[in-house]
């Protein structure tokens, strides 16, 4: 290839040939500077690079596992011929971060991006596992669309707390609540902590990161069974060297993200983060996702495909059990046997085989945690429901299985708050004007208000509350809600206040109306009242002025959209760079 050339690779030569077997200069640099590491010339014989994308970080607890798993993959893609190179990757740790780490999600995938294009690469092996990590990983390898795998890193050990199990984030909340209503002492508190995160991985709750875990097997991205073995099993290192086998098998057949993540693909993943009881942000990234390899989804297809779909598993925050029992019961594999029909069996998976020749007859080994669809742990329609109204004219959502079935029909006066400081800082005080019927809006917490969208959307309940014995209230934002979370809460408002849109009109008082049945969220304010307001807001919000934070409030799309930036939307493909020396 001559300097100044920008083409796709040929179909009968990889992309890593274009840099290792290459002539003259280039070749000599290419080749003699990877040499240092050890490197003999056999490894430059035309064989399938195979690049190792790791989120691994110490700022990334659920991730500092990951370069152990890096080894075993590394074993597979020698044991198949091929030649393992791991890179790092932008690694976004939810206990951490802040603001928020959906701030970082879309640079995240815009840096897999474009370090898999300006690499020799043939195939990636995902290697991720925090909330974050894998949507972005998968959203930047759609984008490139060089052949990809995923391996998550896998859930913790269930938690153990005076004989028994805690989940990670569920009893935060829990732990958190009680110790503000005096139900729970410091010290108790302090033990709790200590008992919680007990081994290597991530959260063992069906929160953000196990459902993105499943929604990546579901998507047939991620080897079948792989997304809940937990992190510390022998198994998981021995997926990770089958996925660096596939790898490189994955090289040679050409098969590329956009053959797999069809419109059938995603469809499935849908219906099985409404049997999983899943998290609602799965909503925003399987979105974005959707719109990185031009498949036509949108908000209303949750509702949509979700309706028919019981909840089939019993965990938290919906149920009791954890991912490790998950597990044992028999995975994912189990959970889309049981769906039978419902879901698309002919759609490809990243193994070579189709979904249903993966899960056929997948036994179950514990009808406890996972149940069959005739006596399901939820009926059908307990998952995620999309709200409309003049409230939320683009939508919000509702995850049904978490909420209590007294509040999903009330009607109450709102408590407006335009921050989320705000709020926090007024929960506590035992004279705030709250009755159980309030209804508690925090605004200004979207995409652009925050900014970045983060999971605050299940605010405390206020102490005055939690006193009297009330665990609950609805609460409705424009922000996202830990997976881990539970609690009748109405997320992803849009379009969001900072944004225009309705939220930022409610004033303290108004009438809220949430009829999920109905799938209906108002504000009962006439037409003409919600026009004057609207001619005499002012936003409180200020834009940011420079660096990431300003690129993305600029060209961030709205929740329903999945909060992409509107210039990433679409595959810019493969091409192999010009030359640069």
């Amino acid at each position: 290839m001559e300097a100044g050339e920008y083409d796709a690779p040929e179909a009968s030569r990889r992309r890593s040939e274009f840099w290792f077997s290459a002539e003259g200069r280039n070749g000599f640099i290419h080749r003699s500077w990877m040499r240092n590491q050890g490197f003999g010339p056999e490894v430059f014989d035309g064989r399938p690079v195979v690049g190792i994308a790791n989120s691994w970080s110490e700022l990334t607890p659920c991730n500092a596992h990951l370069r152990d798993i890096a080894d075993a993959v590394k074993r597979g893609v020698w044991e198949a011929g091929g030649f393992p190179l791991e890179f790092p990757t932008m690694s976004l740790g939810e206990p951490l971060m802040r603001p928020t780490t959906m701030l970082y999600r879309n640079l995240m995938a815009m840096e897999v991006e474009e370090s898999i294009r300006a690499n020799p690469v043939d195939s990636v092996v995902l290697l991720s596992g925090c909330d974050k990590t894998t949507p972005a990983h998968l959203m930047g390898a759609a984008s490139v669309d060089v052949p990809a795998i995923s391996v998550t890193g896998g859930p913790m050990l269930n938690g153990k707390f005076r004989g028994r199990d805690i989940g990670s984030g569920t009893d935060v909340w829990r732990f958190t609540e009680e110790a503000r209503s005096g139900r729970m002492s410091s010290a108790d508190l302090a033990e709790a902590e200590g008992c919680m995160s007990r081994s290597r991985g991530h959260c063992m709750t069906m929160g953000t990161a196990s459902t993105m875990a499943c929604v990546a097997e579901a998507l047939g991205v991620q080897l079948a069974g792989g997304a809940a073995i937990p992190a510390v099993d022998s198994r998981r290192y021995a997926l990770a060297q089958a996925s660096g086998r596939r790898a490189v098998a994955l090289a040679a057949e050409g098969t590329r993200p956009s053959a797999l993540l069809t419109r059938q693909a995603f469809e499935n993943a849908v219906r099985v983060n409404a049997a999983l009881g899943g998290s609602t942000n799965a909503v925003v990234h399987l979105l974005a996702l959707a719109g990185r390899v031009g498949v036509t989804l949108d908000l209303d297809d949750f509702d949509r495909l979700g309706a028919d779909v019981p909840v089939l598993v019993d965990l938290m925050p919906s149920g009791r059990f954890l991912m490790e029992d998950f597990y044992y019961a028999g995975g994912l594999p189990a959970v889309m046997s049981e769906l039978g029909e419902l879901i698309h069996g002919d759609a490809p998976t990243v193994s070579g085989r189709t979904v249903g020749e993966e899960i056929a007859d997948a036994p179950c080994w514990n009808r406890d945690v996972i149940t069959t669809r005739d006596e399901p742990f939820r009926p059908p329609g307990s998952a995620t429901a999309v709200l409309r109204g003049n409230l939320c004219p683009d939508g919000a959502v509702l995850k049904v299985s978490a909420a209590s079935p007294h509040l999903l029909k009330h009607r109450g006066q709102a408590l407006v708050f335009d921050r989320i400081e705000d709020y926090v800082a007024a929960a506590d005080d035992l004279d705030l004007p709250v009755t159980p019927s309030t209804v508690i809006v925090v605004r200004n917490a979207g995409p652009r208000g925050y900014p970045g969208f983060p999971e605050v959307g299940n605010v405390p309940v206020p102490k005055v509350l939690l006193e009297a014995g009330v665990d609950d209230v609805v609460r409705i934002s424009d922000a996202r809600m830990s997976g881990t979370g539970y609690g009748t809460c109405v997320l992803h408002v849009a379009p969001e206040a900072a944004a225009g849109g309705p939220l930022a009109l409610v004033r303290t008082g108004d009438w809220i109306e949430l009829d999920t049945s109905a799938r209906r969220l108002d504000v009962l304010v006439d037409d003409a009242e919600l026009s004057k307001r609207e001619a005499e807001h002012v936003s409180p919000v200020e834009s940011p002025v420079r660096g990431w934070a300003k690129l993305y409030t600029e060209h961030v799309l709205q929740a329903d959209r999945g909060a992409d930036l509107d210039f990433l939307i679409g595959s810019s493909g493969d091409a192999v760079p010009r030359h640069s020396h």
